[in-house]
C-alpha cells in the first residue's frame, strides 16, 4: 500500500510539533474539516486499550469545544483501521464487577463519539475489525477504501462485541444479516459492506477527500436502516428468529462449551428495540463471558497462536517448490503453496493423479480466493511436472509418497543428484523417524521434515522436525517458509509419530478397543465431542484413512510397545478389503458427498459416561508430558498449540496440557493409574507428570 505517505499527507496540515497526543494526530483541512489520525504509539497495528480510549475521550472533549464542519477518523497503519481490542487486556479476568465498570468507562467514550454534534465520518481501508467496527458505527457514515475487511472476531474468543455493537450493528443492519456476522465471526468486504448497508460509500484511495467532502457536506446520500430492520427487531419476530438462530449455533458451538453465541441470542432476543437498555444488558453480558473458563481459554488459545507465528520468524527465501507426489497430501500441499504466492512443480508417476489435484485446487481457489484474476493466477503457479525438472531449480523439495521407507530412499536417491546447492529436502513423513530416513543420503543435513495435516486448507499446523545433524540455517529457513504460506511452525525433534500423531494413535486405538467391546462407534464418537473433540475418533480415522492409521499404528508399536493399545485384526481385514474411510467411501461409516452417514443414538440406549471420555482424552495429554519430558518440544504451550491446531482438540479448554492443569494433575495421575488397574498398563501415568506439577 504505497498510497499510505500519501493518504497520511492527505490528512490536512501537519500536525504541530507539541501535539498533546500520543497515538492521534488531530488536525484541521481548509474547508474546516477536523482529521482525527489513529496511530497507536510503539506499534504495527491500531489496538484499543483502557489507556488510548482514555485519550480519545480527550480528543471527544476538544472537538466538542472547537465544533469542526466535520470530523473525518482515519488510520495511519499500513495493516488497516482498527484491529480490534487490546487483547491483553482481557488475561486473567476473574472479577466481572471489574471488567464491568471498564467495559462502562469504554462505553461512555463511544457514547460521547457518537454524540458530537458535527458529521462524522469513519474512513477505513485494510482490517476494521471487532472494537475497530464498533467506532466506525458510532460514526453518522462509514467510507470504504475498496481493500477494507468488516467483522466481529469476538466469538471466537468466547465474547461478543461489548461497545456497543451489538446495538448498533442491529439497528443499522438487517439484524438477521447482522446477528449471523457476529454469531460466526466471519469477515466480509467493502462491496459485501456496502450491499448491507453497513458502509455508505466505497471508494478508492485518491478520491476519499472527495467522497469525505460529499459526505460532510450532505451531497453523499447515507444508508438507512429500513423498516424490515425494524420489523425483525420487534418482540414477535425476535423470539421466532433467535429459536431459530439457538438450532444452528448448537451445531457448531455446543452451549455447554460456548456461551457466547448464546448471551448474545438472550442480549438480542430479550432487548432489542430498547437501545438505553440493551446497551446496559450488553456490558453486563460481556463481562459475565469475559471471566468464564471458555473465554479465558480462548483467549490463550488466540496467544499460542500468536506465540506459534512468531516462531516461524522473518526472512523467507522460498520461492519454487517441488512437490514429488500426487496424492491427498502431497496434492493439498501444492495447492496450498500455489495459493499463497509460491511457484510449484508438482511430480507423480502417473498423469492421473495430478489431473486430480489440477480439478481439486481449482475448486479450492474457487472458494477461497474472490476474483476470478487471483483464481487463474494460482493455477498457473501451479505447474504440471511428470519429468520432475523442478527439481533443479526448486529451492525446497517435499517428498509425499506413501509411508514405506525404502520406497522414499528410492526417491531420494534418484533426486538428490539434481537438487542445486542450498536446497531443503523435506520430507511429509507422518511417523518415520528422520534417522531412519537419512541413512542412504550424501548431504543428510539437508534433509527435514515438514509434516502436514489434513485437510491441508484448514488445519494450521506443520511440524518441522530436525534430526540431529539437520543444518540449522535450513531449520530456520523451513521456519520462515511455513509462516511465509500462513502456518503454524512447530518445531520438534524428530521422534516415532513426532508430536501430534503419537498423542492421537492411542485416542485412536482406544476408540478401537472400546469397538472390541462392542460399544456402540456412533456412542464412542459422541464421548469425544461431549468433550469438545470436533469429531470422534472413529469418524477421524475414516477421514484419515484406515490404511495410513494401520500404519502409523504399527510403525508407534514397534517402538512404543505395551504404552500403546494392540491393532485388532479385523482392523487389518478392512483395510485389506479397501474399506480405508472417506477416500474409498466406507469405512467405519458410509461416507456421501465428503460426509459420513450416522443414523442417531437410540434414546433409551447405552449413555457417555466419565469412564468412557477419560480413556479417550487422558492419554493425549499423557503422551503430551512424556514429549515435553523427552525433550521432542521444549515448550508446554507449543504443545498445546499444536494439538489445538493440528487436530482441533477442544479449543475451549486451551490444550490438552493445559485442561489436566485446570482439572489438577492429582486427579489426572490418579485416574490414570484407576484406569491401569482395570485395562491395563496402557493408561501407566507417564514419569514426566512429577516434574510437570
Amino acid at each position: 500500500m504505497d498510497l499510505l505517505a500519501d493518504r497520511v499527507l492527505e490528512l490536512g496540515p501537519a500536525p504541530a510539533a507539541d501535539s498533546p497526543y500520543k497515538n492521534f494526530k488531530l488536525t484541521r483541512d481548509e474547508d474546516g474539516i477536523a482529521w482525527l489520525l489513529f496511530d497507536r504509539a510503539g506499534a504495527s497495528a491500531n489496538t484499543l486499550s483502557a489507556d488510548l480510549l482514555e485519550e480519545l475521550d480527550a480528543v471527544v472533549t476538544a472537538l466538542e469545544s472547537q465544533r469542526p464542519t466535520g470530523l473525518v477518523i482515519r488510520s495511519a497503519k499500513k495493516s488497516g483501521f482498527i484491529a480490534g481490542a487490546d487483547v491483553n487486556e482481557f488475561r486473567g479476568a476473574s472479577d466481572p464487577r471489574a471488567v464491568e465498570t471498564e467495559i462502562g468507562r469504554a462505553h461512555a467514550v463511544i457514547d460521547r463519539l457518537e454524540a458530537l454534534r458535527v458529521p462524522s465520518v469513519a474512513v477505513i481501508h485494510g482490517f476494521c475489525l471487532g472494537g475497530g467496527l464498533e467506532v466506525a458505527l458510532a460514526c453518522q457514515m462509514r467510507i470504504a477504501i475498496d481493500d477494507a475487511r468488516f467483522g466481529f472476531p469476538e466469538v471466537m474468543l468466547g465474547l461478543h462485541p461489548g461497545l456497543g455493537g451489538t446495538v448498533r450493528f442491529t439497528e443499522l443492519v438487517n439484524p438477521l444479516q447482522a446477528m449471523t456476522l457476529m454469531l460466526t465471526g466471519r469477515t466480509i468486504d467493502a462491496r459485501r459492506a456496502k450491499a448491507l448497508g453497513l458502509v455508505d460509500a466505497v471508494t478508492q484511495e485518491r478520491h476519499v477527500r472527495n467522497a469525505v467532502k460529499d459526505a460532510v457536506f450532505g451531497r453523499l446520500k447515507r444508508t438507512r436502516p429500513g423498516a424490515l430492520n425494524k420489523l425483525l427487531n420487534l418482540g414477535a419476530a425476535r423470539g421466532f428468529l433467535a429459536s431459530r438462530m439457538r438450532r444452528e449455533a448448537e451445531k457448531a458451538a455446543p452451549h455447554a462449551h460456548y456461551p457466547a453465541p448464546y448471551a448474545l441470542i438472550d442480549l438480542w432476543e430479550k432487548h432489542a428495540g430498547n437501545r438505553a437498555t440493551m446497551l446496559n444488558a450488553e456490558k453486563a453480558s460481556f463481562a459475565n463471558l469475559m471471566v468464564t473458563p471458555s473465554a479465558q481459554n480462548l483467549i490463550r488459545v488466540f496467544f499460542l497462536r500468536e506465540q506459534m507465528k512468531k516462531a516461524a520468524g522473518p526472512g523467507n527465501k522460498v520461492q519454487h517448490v517441488h512437490v514429488i507426489g500426487a496424492g491427498a497430501m502431497g496434492g493439498d500441499i501444492a495447492a496450498w503453496c500455489a495459493n499463497q504466492d509460491m511457484r510449484v512443480t508438482l511430480a507423480d508417476m502417473k498423469a492421473e493423479p495430478i489431473a486430480g489435484v489440477m480439478k481439486r485446487a481449482s475448486e479450492l481457489f474457487g472458494k477461497i480466493k474472490r476474483k476470478k484474476i487471483d483464481q487463474r493466477d494460482a493455477l498457473d503457479r501451479l505447474v504440471p511436472d511428470m519429468d520432475g525438472e523442478g527439481v533443479r531449480n526448486a529451492d525446497l523439495i517435499i517428498e509425499a509418497v506413501p509411508e514405506k521407507l525404502e520406497l522414499k530412499q528410492k526417491v531420494y536417491a534418484s533426486l538428490e543428484p539434481r537438487m542445486k546447492p542450498g536446497a531443503i529436502l523435506a520430507t511429509n513423513t507422518s511417523s518415520i523417524p528422520l534417522q531412519d530416513l537419512r541413512t542412504t543420503l550424501a548431504r543428510p543435513e539437508r534433509l527435514l521434515g515438514l509434516h502436514f495435516f489434513n485437510p491441508v486448507s484448514r488445519l494450521q499446523l506443520v511440524e518441522v522436525v530436525k534430526h540431529d545433524g539437520t543444518e540449522a540455517t535450513l531449520l530456520k529457513e523451513a521456519l520462515a517458509f511455513v509462516g511465509a504460506i500462513d502456518r503454524l511452525p512447530l518445531p520438534v525433534k524428530s521422534s516415532p509419530g513426532f508430536l501430534v500423531n503419537r498423542a492421537l494413535t492411542p485416542y485412536m486405538l482406544e476408540a478401537m478397543m472400546m469397538l472390541d467391546e462392542k460399544t456402540d462407534q456412533r456412542l464412542i464418537d459422541a464421548a469425544a465431542v461431549q468433550f469438545g473433540m470436533p469429531m470422534g475418533p472413529i469418524e477421524l480415522a475414516d477421514q484419515v484413512g484406515l490404511d495410513i492409521c494401520l500404519d502409523v499404528g504399527d510403525m508407534l508399536r514397534s517402538k512404543f510397545g505395551d504404552a500403546l493399545p494392540p491393532t485388532p485384526a479385523w482392523l487389518r481385514d478392512k483395510v485389506a478389503k479397501g474399506e480405508l474411510g472417506r477416500k474409498t467411501g466406507k469405512g467405519f461409516y458410509t461416507w456421501k458427498d465428503g460426509k459420513a452417514e450416522k443414523a442417531p443414538l437410540p434414546e433409551t440406549g447405552p449413555k457417555v459416561t466419565d469412564e468412557m471420555i477419560d480413556r479417550l482424552v487422558l492419554p493425549i495429554s499423557n503422551v503430551c508430558v512424556a514429549a515435553l519430558r523427552e525433550g521432542i518440544v521444549d515448550n508446554a504451550d507449543m504443545v498445546d498449540g499444536a494439538m489445538i491446531f493440528g487436530t482441533g482438540y477442544a479449543p475451549f479448554r486451551g490444550g490438552p496440557l493445559n485442561y489436566a492443569r485446570s482439572r489438577g494433575v492429582d486427579n489426572v495421575v490418579s485416574t490414570m493409574q484407576t484406569l491401569m488397574r482395570k485395562f491395563g498398563g496402557r493408561f501407566a501415568p507417564d514419569p514426566g507428570w512429577e516434574a510437570f506439577k
